[in-house]
């Protein structure tokens, strides 16, 4: 089973690139340290996700995630005039998001080794935070907006 081999090895890229993300945003964001530990678990052994007290932290993490997002969604629906992406808010927003799906595919892959479509998802979402830092960089109207403590970090 050499394709069961790979996916299960491209799973634990995917969830060390994930980790990797979380911790680099838990510097900025507490948030995201509960995420950055549990992802890392599952890199490092994916069992781990049958396990109760690491389903417990999920569930509990990933329903505050969902609360926060629906918090900010309503607050940024209600009085932004812009690009979501161009206030800070926006881009937490997308952080919950983030780490409300990624938690989700961590937990169903307790059940079912994560395969075709659900991989590929896993894949894309393990590669957007990234990419979306570059566009960031890389966009000089979006950094001109920032607030002068955000201009002086990486």
């Amino acid at each position: 089973m050499a394709g069961g081999r790979a996916a299960r090895r491209l799973w634990r890229l995917c969830n060390l690139l994930m980790a990797a993300f979380f911790g680099l945003a838990a510097a900025v964001q507490v948030v995201y340290l509960v995420p950055a530990a549990l992802t890392l678990l599952v890199s490092i052994k994916p069992s781990i996700t049958d396990n109760g007290v690491w389903r417990s932290l999920c569930d509990l993490h990933s329903a505050g995630c969902v609360v926060g997002t629906i918090a900010l969604a309503c607050s940024l629906f209600a009085y932004t005039q812009g690009n979501i992406l161009h206030e800070e808010e926006g881009r937490e927003l997308f952080g919950l998001v983030i780490i409300t799906i990624w938690m989700s595919l961590c937990r169903s892959s307790a059940k079912n080794p994560l395969g075709g479509v659900r991989l590929i998802a896993a894949v894309v979402v393990a590669l957007f935070p990234f990419v979306s830092w570059l566009y960031v960089y890389v966009n000089k109207e979006m950094r001109a907006s920032w607030p002068t403590h955000c201009k002086t970090v990486i």
